[in-house]
């Protein structure tokens, strides 16, 4: 539910900020005087594309947010918590937007930086904005799939079929890319047999390369290594070697030690010395015993080193990667000699067909029945509409198996008893197409589960008594969800729980838009203007707040 709506230096809004309630809230005023400007906030904040014109003239920036309440939206929570945006106990969200008048945008969620599809996305679970132009968009199947989809609770099913599609498309794209390129695809199999019988054959291990460098260097300085060993060994521990000299140090210094103290500490840094001159003798033994000068075994190390480095160069990579190329090599040949097994590419395609094939006759069967309740619900509606005797149905002709299904969408509409039932973009009126319209609105909107509609002028080119059951018709969806309905018409304005005006004036030099919530004398004489005009008189003041006591009587 929308909570508060702040705007500032917005298109010609100053500073406004609005606090919402439950119910149904209406907004009029003069054509002109910025009525739409709020409902194009709400789409910014929802992930429209932003305008540097949006800007107020000589403002820096705009700025807009909205505080929503989320706390029975499970699934936009998990989202939320999901991406980081809120905590386990929070309930409300928070929009903002920043629009710089050299058009650059920046948005948040809870005060943290978001991206504009992030908004879209849980934009779509929190209003639901039904344009004054709406009806044309009832033309396009896409937008009739859409709606039935939604009334039918089909849309998860509906991508399902189309992932399903997919698959089966792809299936058939393997099948003819295997018959139609079998010569290239045998001579790759062929080429990749022989590189994996050759890396088999070479049988190159993980990190064999950097121990046969390392075995080979001892090798091929095992001389070198045992001399320097030796010699080392000798000047340490010899008759006349260091540890000898250290001895007969430290024995000079011991007989003394009693008298001068100061030698004691010199006697603990020789016998620290000592120590580890053990470990150096222990050590130099060690490489004494396990080095030896094997000429066979480095020649032996020397071929298959070379051998290494000439299949490193053949693939272009270095001697550590050998082991990964020769299981790139045998996945591939893998992947390869399946793309061009035609037996099972041909299996696998009917496996993806019978799947498809399922899954679209289940999708089927569920918006057949969505449309007959679908079907009879709107036609309740444009009964309630003065259009006595217009049928509405939704046709399902079938179409060979695609993206969508296995039939197409088609809004179909007899305006007249007995009159044949043609598609909705070739038999409506004006009139006709805006009753009609609202009709489709009103049924749908009854199976959402976003809890905001918002109607902009969706009664345009309706009047009278048909305009008195629109607003019956709005403020009975307003008992299940929140309602912010655009009006010129007095017959749905005074429906409304609340009422507000958008005026405007000019504040030096410069147009300005007001948003103010009437209080009952000021309501009685907005409808009465709505009715009569600028100039008001007693007679149609009287009128107005008759239709409001007559409106509120017949919502209770």
């Amino acid at each position: 539910m929308l909570l508060n709506l702040s705007l500032k230096n917005f298109v010609i809004v100053d500073e406004l900020n609005l606090s919402f309630d439950s119910g149904f809230t209406v907004l009029t005023g003069e054509t002109g005087a910025g009525k739409s400007i709020t409902l194009d906030a709400i789409g910014l904040l929802l992930g429209d594309k932003a305008d540097p014109k949006q800007v107020r003239n000589g403002a820096k920036e705009a700025q807009l947010s909205a505080l929503f309440s989320i706390e029975n939206l499970n699934e936009v929570k998990n989202d939320l918590l999901n991406q980081g945006f809120i905590t386990e106990d929070e309930n409300e969200l928070i929009i903002r937007r920043i629009i710089s008048a050299e058009g650059k945008s920046r948005n948040f969620i809870n005060g943290q930086s978001a991206t504009l599809n992030q908004l879209k996305k849980i934009g779509e679970f929190l209003i639901d904005i039904h344009g004054q132009n709406a009806h044309y968009s009832l033309m396009t199947e896409n937008n009739q799939r859409q709606i039935l989809d939604a009334f039918s609770g089909s849309v998860e099913k509906a991508d399902e079929v189309k992932k399903l599609f997919q698959n089966w498309q792809e299936a058939k794209q393997a099948l003819e890319d295997a018959t139609s390129h079998s010569e290239q695809l045998e001579a790759e199999r062929e080429r990749l047999t022989w590189q994996k019988d050759e890396l088999a054959q070479l049988a190159p291990k993980p990190n064999e390369w950097q121990e046969l460098s390392h075995s080979y260097d001892v090798l091929s300085h095992a001389a070198d290594l045992m001399n320097a060993a030796q010699n080392t060994y000798n000047l340490i521990d010899s008759d006349n070697g260091i540890q000898s000299l250290l001895s007969r140090c430290m024995r000079e210094l011991e007989a003394l030690s009693r008298i001068e103290h100061r030698f004691e500490e010199s006697l603990n840094l020789l016998s620290s010395i000592d120590a580890e001159l053990s470990e150096v003798t222990s050590t130099l033994r060690s490489v004494l015993s396990d080095t030896e000068i094997n000429q066979d075994e480095l020649a032996r190390q020397d071929e298959r080193m070379r051998n290494l480095s000439a299949a490193a160069r053949k693939y272009h990579i270095d001697e550590e990667s050998l082991p990964e190329k020769q299981k790139e090599i045998e996945n591939r040949l893998l992947e390869l000699e399946k793309s061009i097994d035609c037996e099972l590419l041909q299996e696998k395609v009917n496996e993806c067909a019978q799947k498809y094939q399922v899954a679209a006759d289940e999708l089927s069967n569920m918006r057949q029945i969505g449309a007959k309740r679908f079907s009879a619900e709107v036609t309740s509606v444009m009964q309630e509409l003065s259009m006595k005797g217009a049928v509405f149905q939704v046709g399902l002709p079938p179409c060979v198996a695609s993206l969508h299904g296995s039939e197409h969408i088609q809004f179909q509409i007899a305006a007249n008893q007995g009159s044949p039932l043609r598609s909705l973009a070739k038999t409506a009126s004006g009139g006709e197409l805006a009753r009609i319209s609202l009709a489709i609105q009103v049924v749908a909107s009854r199976c959402t589960a976003v809890p905001t509609l918002i109607f902009d002028e969706v009664d345009t080119g309706i009047g009278g008594s048909v305009a008195e059951i629109v607003g019956q018709k709005i403020h009975t969806l307003s008992k299940t969800y929140q309602i912010l309905a655009v009006t010129h018409l007095a017959q749905v304005a005074v429906y409304a729980d609340n009422h507000w005006q958008v005026a405007k004036h000019n504040d030096n030099q410069q147009t300005i838009s007001n948003i103010s919530v009437l209080s009952d004398n000021e309501r009685i004489n907005e409808i009465a203007r709505m009715i009569g005009g600028t100039t008001l008189t007693e007679t149609t003041r009287q009128h107005a707040a008759e239709m409001i006591n007559m409106a509120q009587n017949t919502k209770q």
